[in-house]
């Protein structure tokens, strides 16, 4: 037998035996404090009426509003996930939530919309920084095996939790004044959810769920320190960028933004009568996202690496072909379009779990922060900017149900078609990955 020496690299299925610790718990952190960010992005169309009367404002004030906060991304997720790697991510994490919960608390005693905008726009910059750091730490407390089920769990609670929190926020606007309680409401749930970070939430180190690194220390694993030089270095990997293109592409987006208008302009149902169909939209996102994941470990096991590539495309398909039957026809009664608008939040359920696995696949861990920031703060952004004012202008002079043809249809079925690179250049790229690990392994060793 072979003695073990400082030089002799053990076996991966001993690092790939060992779970990392606390993971389901900083997971049900994490999701707290990403349902503050949910939350914060629902909370002004919740309550935008009450603040439209106390400070007589438009329509026009809310797309503003809604608009700046999701601009705000852009350069604020980097710069956060920047932040996290240079006095840790757990510190950074009590600092977004803190800072957000005093824009938010501040918002709350803004006397014109001009105070109303900026307060509201710090506040989406700091919580927004979240979203990065939260997809980064699921990367490192899950192997690669589990994430898509993890991812699942976390977007899917999100999902379902926000969806009670929006209404019993919307509680305040019956009192006089009652959206400023709104805000200072939420102010304080920010920096609830810090204090539950900073007291429970424990960091598994910058590439632990890897088998490769999980049983070397952290210092041991030869982390290379991210620059600016090697976050651009991202966009040269063919997966993630393709990834990037299917983003622009994801006209899913468009049915969160325009549906209930659609419902009440075309189908002419009531607003109130409309809004029902968020019920069964967001309990099957939830199936959708869990399900999806336990689905998706299943596939992998069966077909490794393409498997996902046909579960991805598959979403796209499933989601434009519910989409047409959907949006395309006339149904009598609002219970019709209820399934309808299940079946499609079903199908966007299905993405998270998916193209957060496979952007975590293909990028070296410790750059993985400032990829699920390019993905999320800005890609996904310029795509929510886009279909937004796009989709807003085209309704104008063709209708929202002939828009949403062509981008909720014809779009998505160019975007599965644009995932067929994957098939080709994400096995290679997922290899680029291990080899590299399994290099810093051996040299870990080596040294040792």
């Amino acid at each position: 037998m072979e003695t073990r020496t400082a030089k002799t690299v053990p076996a991966e299925g001993e690092a790939q035996a060992r779970r990392v610790p606390h993971r389901w718990r900083n997971l049900v952190v994490l999701t707290g404090v990403s349902i503050v960010d949910n939350t914060e992005a629902g909370l002004t169309s919740t309550i935008f009426p009450s603040i439209a009367a106390a400070l007589r404002l438009q329509s026009s004030h809310l797309g503003l509003l809604a608009a700046l906060g999701k601009v705000v991304a852009v350069p604020a997720g980097p710069a956060w996930t920047w932040l996290a790697w240079r006095i840790g991510r757990r510190n950074t994490l009590v600092l977004i939530t803190l800072v957000g919960g005093v824009f938010g608390a501040v918002a709350g005693f803004a006397h014109d919309f001009t105070q109303l905008l900026i307060f509201n726009a710090l506040m989406s910059a700091a919580m927004v920084g979240g979203v990065p750091i939260s997809n980064a730490i699921l990367a490192d407390s899950f192997d690669d095996a589990n994430r898509g089920k993890a991812v699942g769990y976390f977007y899917g609670f999100i999902s379902l939790v926000s969806s009670f929190v929006g209404p019993l926020i919307a509680l305040f606007t019956g009192l006089t004044d009652g959206w400023r309680y709104g805000m200072w409401t939420i102010g304080g749930i920010c920096v609830v959810a810090g204090l539950i970070v900073a007291a429970l939430y424990k960091d598994p180190g910058v590439g632990a769920a890897e088998k490769q690194l999980a049983d070397l220390s952290e210092s041991k694993r030869n982390l290379s320190r991210a620059t600016l030089s090697s976050a651009l270095s991202i966009m040269k990997v063919p997966s993630f960028s393709l990834m990037m293109v299917s983003r622009l592409l994801s006209g899913h987006l468009l049915i969160s933004i325009f549906g209930i208008q659609f419902l009440v302009t075309e189908r002419h149902f009531t607003n109130a009568v409309a809004a029902t169909v968020l019920v069964p939209f967001g309990l099957a996102y939830f199936a959708g996202t869990v399900g999806g994941g336990w689905f998706l470990a299943l596939l992998d096991r069966v077909i490794p690496h393409r498997g996902r590539v046909a579960y991805i495309q598959g979403a796209q398909v499933f989601f434009a072909a519910v989409a047409f039957f959907g949006t395309q026809f006339h149904y009598e009664g609002i219970g019709v379009y209820a399934i309808f608008w299940g079946l499609m939040g079903f199908g966007q359920g299905l993405n998270p779990s998916v193209n957060r696995s496979i952007v975590a696949a293909v990028i070296l861990p410790e750059l993985r922060g400032q990829a699920f920031a390019i993905f999320l703060s800005i890609f996904e952004t310029i795509g929510w900017a886009l279909f937004s004012l796009g989709a807003g202008a085209l309704a104008t002079s063709l209708g929202i149900q002939t828009v949403f043809f062509w981008i909720m249809v014809v779009l998505m079925l160019v975007n599965a078609a644009v995932l067929t690179g994957l098939y080709k250049v994400y096995p290679r790229d997922v290899a680029r990955v291990t080899e590299t690990l399994e290099l810093r392994r051996r040299e870990a060793f080596q040294e040792g």
